[in-house]
């Protein structure tokens, strides 16, 4: 069988240094951002594509991507573990993930949530990244790690921005001569393929544009502030005077509607995928490990999604 063809999307253009001080900043925040939450709790509407109840759950990037609420909801009695990319975050995560007496999750006596440093092979049944991928320098890296952190037969579900993110505001910074607003982020399709290039089966992805409205320019840029910020390696370097966060402030707000309200779009995209059980390769001699020899084993039975 021919190896998947490699990406034609290359490692995205992210400054790393960038991304980590983001990384430690949002860590920080007293609440993981708004539009996070709302979009794991429309993930989570896809859920019933998996008849099959996952004993572990794996949450990557737990305190960012906002989904215990809607994880708890629909794995009461699942293990789960939550994995960050930063110390900070593994801290929030790690006193957020804390069941006080009075939870809902301690009273059905439900499995405790760890958050450890790394994760280890074949952990979970069903892995849950939601909105991580936008910070993510490497995208194919990161699915390789994902898979290898799920169990044979496991489930992938995952969100992120995609390219159609905040046209007004690329539209302002290009009129302007401003450089680039923030990162690129990766067509559903080149995610796709991503997916079967590091091993995943079945790849669904799907979209949607979602438009958030603000009472003020001033109020807009404080969430966007929230959800991230510029780690485009090209982008302007050092910090902005005032006078060009007046100007931005006034450029933003000459975009209103009628009301005075200023709205910016989303693009989501949504996917899912499986891990299949691995196959050897049927050569005039074949090698297999003795940990996929055990995966293949265990799983010896009709795939169930």
């Amino acid at each position: 069988m021919a190896e998947p063809p490699v990406p034609n999307a290359a490692p995205r253009a992210l400054d790393p240094a960038s991304v980590q001080a983001i990384l430690r900043r949002l860590a920080r925040q007293p609440q993981p951002p708004w539009l996070h939450g709302e979009v794991a709790r429309r993930m989570a509407e896809r859920l019933p594509v998996i008849r099959k109840q996952p004993r572990t759950v794996i949450e990557w990037s737990g305190f960012l991507g906002a989904s215990g609420g809607v994880l708890d909801a629909a794995y009461p009695q699942a293990a789960r573990i939550v994995v960050e990319a930063d110390a900070g975050l593994r801290e929030r995560s790690a006193l957020e993930r804390k069941s006080p007496w009075w939870s809902a999750r301690r009273w059905r006596g439900g499995p405790a949530v760890l958050v450890p440093a790394e994760v280890q092979p074949a952990s979970g049944e069903l892995l849950w990244a939601n909105m991580v991928l936008q910070g993510e320098p490497d995208p194919t890296a990161a699915m390789a790690h994902w898979h290898r952190a799920l169990a044979a037969e496991g489930f992938l579900m995952l969100s992120t921005l995609g390219p159609g993110s905040l046209p007004e505001l690329r539209t302002l910074y290009r009129a302007h001569g401003w450089g680039p607003p923030m990162a690129e982020f990766v067509d559903m399709h080149d995610l796709g393929d991503m997916l079967v290039h590091a091993g995943f089966a079945d790849p669904v992805m799907d979209q949607e544009m979602v438009t958030l409205t603000w009472a003020s320019a001033q109020a807009a840029l404080d969430e966007l502030r929230l959800l991230g910020g510029n780690a485009h390696p090209v982008r302007q370097r050092g910090l902005r005077t005032p006078r060009w966060h007046g100007r931005l402030l006034q450029a933003l707000q000459s975009r209103a509607d009628p009301q005075g309200r200023i709205a910016l779009q989303f693009e989501i995209v949504y996917g899912h995928a499986f891990r299949p059980v691995p196959k050897p390769r049927v050569q005039a001699q074949t090698s297999v490990s003795l940990d996929s020899m055990r995966e293949m084993v265990r799983s010896g039975r009709p795939r169930e999604p």
